[in-house]
């Protein structure tokens, strides 16, 4: 028959009409009338189809199946029709080549990418009547982001409850959505950020069935390795292990004796020789004597042959050996099994004792002996394999393939603090998992531990000595652990089988319906002796005794260990003591004595609140564009917090510092993706200007040269420790007065490590703010004084320059004092040197016309004398007689200096009222004089 038969859309009677479609398109002849259809509404049963030439519904014949009013997809050799897959970048802005990403059939499921891309896998139906959506996935890593969304036809999204989805607790989980009335476009998104190299493990989908097509004109044949027995089968029932069969199969074929086939298979392998890989030894529960027997068993399903040369056969099972003793808080029954101590009671593995009075037990779980499995631990494989109890240890088994992952999980029911310590409120331990391992491996194994909702905390890769490893836990919501061992990461390998991982024991503390290995010494003097108290904030126990002594002021008690003196730790440089004595904090000030004997007094509590800020962009290997993204709260009074909401289940780290990965992301809808969140510093050991403390340096060399004042380094400590980080990570924080940064923060990251740290372990920041500078006091301003203007003069205070403060003390007002002007003094001393030079110039003239006189008057002597040829005077003196008329004219006779005029004038009168006046003569004018008389 040249042709087929389908139906219009159904119209606004809700009615539909059957039409002849004919195969080739230039046929148009020969085809039979429109005949009208079935009501819209109308649909065949599971197991059924509409036989279009009679309008009515048949059942499916053998080999076949049909959903009735759905269509199913669990064949994945490739992409069905209908089905569309694509990538594209994450941000605009990122390297990433995204056109070859894409989801990838697998045979039974599909895989989603793993590279640093959004994938998509879309697929479009039209719905006659409201209809459902199922589907199986595995999503097992959270680093991952995997939604599920459905859109009309208009691209608009309709409700649903999430569009994340959770990842897989187990095996597979299941997943349904109501589809509407009409056109539903299918998405299924993921994309990985596979930041720091790390893998991931992709999203597996498969069983996708659709309802609500209602009808399907013809049946599905089973694909291979299925088959369907009876008429009207709603689904293909897969063949058992060592059979096989072909497509649209009503029976599976047994494989040949020397062939093999998984579960499922469309054919048969031929059988490897057996190796030492293919088995596996277990112990039998413990006998009445106290014995156990070792079992060896083939891998199931066992796949290998004995009969092949070269094969190894399997070891004879039932060597008795000596059961291992109870682990601790068990004792042994009179059926050589163990059993839980009663509370109050505690035990070493042989028989309980009740604690004695004055002591508590320390509740948990401790298991290092692996006789049977404990009943809140449970192993189960993503393939085949597991892991088992081996006395000593527990391992992992081989698997099918080395890419299978092989899971152990610890439940725990919940935490409490034990009665000596729920009274802390300021504790931030609650509980700590500590377990003892070492891996194996030939290749690169991987070992990862999983906490809170599948959350990643550590992994290993490789062999791994034997070491041991804790975790703190800080909440009641962390109440599962995992161990996923996964020897290869590519599918379809079984050539490291013998790679092995081995966890030697494992111990939980301060578990509910926990069991107790000890008891602990409760504090002296208790009022209450049904409950132990611990002692008072800041005492210790007295080994023993159980008698509390105070520590010595300003120090703090570990949170692991309250007896003995040891036990009290001083705080660092400018910390205090918190009121529960738990921890070291500071009030965000700071006293420092510069160099210069300066006293400097800081208050950091501006810069207290939270802060963020992002590194410089960083490019994966891929060229994924990403951020390194940090939080601080400098003083504590806010502790910073860095989230994990690439998931549904958001994760929350909280410290003083914390750091997380950021990646823009346009096609989340929320911009950014946050990942992979820690923290760097959640003690705090001391602010000082030093450069090192408690074994933490904060090198100067990595930031800027300081030519002002020395800065002010907070140093802090994170208590959890990492596989890189064995003593924990460090951060320091370096205070650096800038008075030009006005803003709230300027952070800075060491040039030479621009993610802020150079190792991963130790982290720096320079922090420079105005806030970061000193207060200011009276030595940062200098007084200038004002000229007396008009009788007044003013005195202005100016900060020294350049400023290197805030706040503190303000500028004194503007001083004004009365004065008396320079003009004033100016004039005085002007007049007075007037008068002076005056006064002066009238005594030269008074001794000045006195000496005339007296030159005069001897003159007219030494006249006289001549005139009268030699004969001597008749005068008794040549004085001058008081009140003679001095107004004589001037005769000069020899001249004179007007220093020996004023000399010779100062001379005292003699008692007899006349002045005495000396006559000069040289000893030749007298001598000359002596002559002349002599001549006479």
């Amino acid at each position: 028959m040249g042709y087929g038969f389908n139906t219009n859309k159904c119209d606004m009677h809700q009615s539909r009409w059957r039409v002849a479609v004919p195969n080739k398109l230039d046929t148009c002849t020969g085809l039979p009338d429109p005949v009208k259809g079935t009501h819209c509404t109308f649909s065949c049963m599971d197991g059924e189809f509409l036989e279009m030439s009679s309008q009515s519904c048949q059942k499916c014949a053998g080999g076949s199946y049909s959903l009735g009013t759905g269509v199913a997809f669990d064949e994945w050799d490739s992409l069905p029709a209908g089905f569309v897959t694509h990538g594209v970048s994450i941000d605009d802005d990122s390297q990433t080549n995204c056109s070859k990403s894409s989801w990838v059939p697998m045979g039974d499921h599909i895989a989603s990418n793993v590279d640093e891309c959004t994938t998509t896998l879309s697929f479009a139906v039209n719905l006659k009547k409201a209809g459902t959506v199922s589907f199986e996935y595995l999503y097992p890593d959270n680093n991952i982001y995997f939604e599920f969304f459905v859109q009309n036809d208009q691209c608009q999204s309709t409700d649903t409850e999430s569009r994340f989805v959770k990842l897989s607790d187990a095996d597979w989980s299941q997943y349904n959505v109501k589809l509407n009335q009409g056109t539903n476009v299918l998405y299924w998104r993921t994309t990985a950020y596979a930041l720091q190299e790390t893998s991931v493990k992709s999203v597996l989908l498969k069983n996708i069935a659709i309802s609500g097509v209602a009808y399907t004109s013809e049946c599905f044949l089973c694909k291979p390795g299925t088959y369907s027995a009876k008429l009207g089968s709603a689904r293909c029932n897969p063949c058992p292990a060592d059979s096989y069969s072909n497509k649209g199969a009503t029976m599976c074929h047994q494989c040949e004796t020397d062939t093999y086939a998984e579960a499922g298979s469309g054919s048969c392998k031929a059988r490897p020789a057996c190796t030492n890989s293919d088995y596996f030894y277990t112990h039998t529960p413990c006998d009445y004597s106290r014995q156990t027997q070792i079992m060896y068993k083939w891998m199931e399903p066992k796949i290998c042959s004995e009969s092949v040369p070269g094969a190894v056969t399997l070891p004879a099972s039932g060597q008795l050996t000596a059961c291992p003793p109870c682990n601790p808080g068990f004792f042994l029954t009179n059926t050589s099994t163990c059993q839980p101590c009663s509370d109050d009671f505690y035990s070493n593995g042989t028989d309980c004792a009740k604690c004695p009075a004055g002591t508590e037990p320390v509740v948990g779980f401790e298991y290092k002996w692996w006789n049977t499995m404990p009943s809140n631990m449970a192993s189960y494989a993503l393939g085949y394999g597991g892991w088992e109890v081996a006395g000593d240890y527990i391992y992992t088994v081989p698997g099918e393939q080395d890419s299978d992952f092989l899971v152990l999980t610890l439940s725990v029911p919940g935490y409490r603090l034990p009665p000596s310590s729920a009274k802390d409120e300021e504790a931030t331990e609650l509980s700590r998992i500590t377990f003892v391992f070492e891996t194996t491996c030939t290749a690169d194994c991987m070992l990862d531990f999983l906490a809170m909702n599948q959350h990643i905390v550590e992994k290993w890769h490789g062999t791994t000595g034997k070491q041991s490893y804790s975790y703190v836990v800080q909440d009641n919501i962390t109440t599962s652990f995992t161990w996923a061992f996964r020897r290869m990461q590519s599918h379809g390998t079984r050539n490291h089988t013998s790679d092995v991982a081995k966890i030697y024991s494992v111990l939980v503390t301060n578990a509910v319906d926990g069991v107790a290995s000890r008891c602990r010494q409760c504090a002296a003097g208790s009022s209450d002796l049904s409950a132990c108290v611990p002692c008072p904030p800041g005492h210790y126990m007295v080994n023993g005794t159980g008698v509390c002594e105070s520590c010595p002021p300003n120090t703090i008690i570990r949170p692991q260990q309250t007896v003995g003196r040891e036990a009290c730790v001083p705080c660092g440089p400018n910390t205090s003591t918190n009121q529960a004595r738990s921890a070291c904090v500071s009030d965000c000030t700071l006293h420092v004595n510069s160099g210069a004997g300066q006293h400097l007094l800081y208050n950091f509590s501006s810069l207290a609140n939270l802060t963020g800020f992002r590194s410089s962009p960083r490019f994966t290997s891929r060229g994924l564009r990403y951020f390194q993204h940090f939080h601080l709260g400098l003083c504590g009074k806010e502790l910073a917090v860095c989230v994990d909401n690439v998931t549904e289940q958001r994760r929350e780290v909280r410290g003083y510092a914390c750091q997380s990965m950021v990646v823009p992301s346009d096609t989340r809808g929320q911009g950014l993706v946050s990942s992979q969140p820690f923290v760097i510093a959640d003690l705090l050991l001391g602010v000082t200007t030093e450069n090192s403390l408690d074994h933490i340096s904060s090198l100067e060399n990595m930031f800027p040269v300081n030519i002002g004042l020395p800065d002010v380094i907070f140093y802090y400590r994170a208590s959890e420790t990492t596989q890189a980080c064995k003593q924990g990570r460090s951060t320091t924080i370096r205070m650096r007065c800038d008075p030009t940064v006005t803003a709230s923060h300027q952070i800075s990251l060491p040039s030479a490590c621009p993610e802020g740290t150079c190792n991963g372990c130790s982290f720096h920041f320079l922090w420079q703010s105005q806030f970061a500078c000193p207060l200011c006091t009276s030595d940062h301003y200098r007084e200038i004084v004002s000229a007396c203007v008009q009788g007044i003069q003013r005195t202005t205070y100016v900060w020294q320059q350049p400023l290197q403060c805030y706040a503190g003390v303000s500028l004194p007002a503007q001083r004004v004092n009365a004065c008396v002007s320079m003009d004033f003094w100016l004039k005085f001393g002007v007049s007075t040197g007037t008068v002076a030079a005056l006064l002066l110039i009238g005594v030269i003239c008074y001794f000045w016309k006195r000496a005339r006189k007296l030159e005069f008057k001897y003159s007219m002597l030494m006249t006289a004398g001549d005139k009268e040829e030699c004969e001597l005077p008749a005068a008794d003196s040549c004085a001058i007689m008081e009140g003679e008329d001095a107004e004589d004219d001037l005769i000069y006779l020899t001249k004179k200096s007007f220093f020996h005029k004023a000399k010779s004038y100062s001379r005292e009168r003699t008692s007899d009222g006349f002045d005495s006046i000396p006559l000069k003569s040289s000893a030749s004018s007298l001598l000359r004089n002596e002559e002349d008389m002599d001549e006479c």
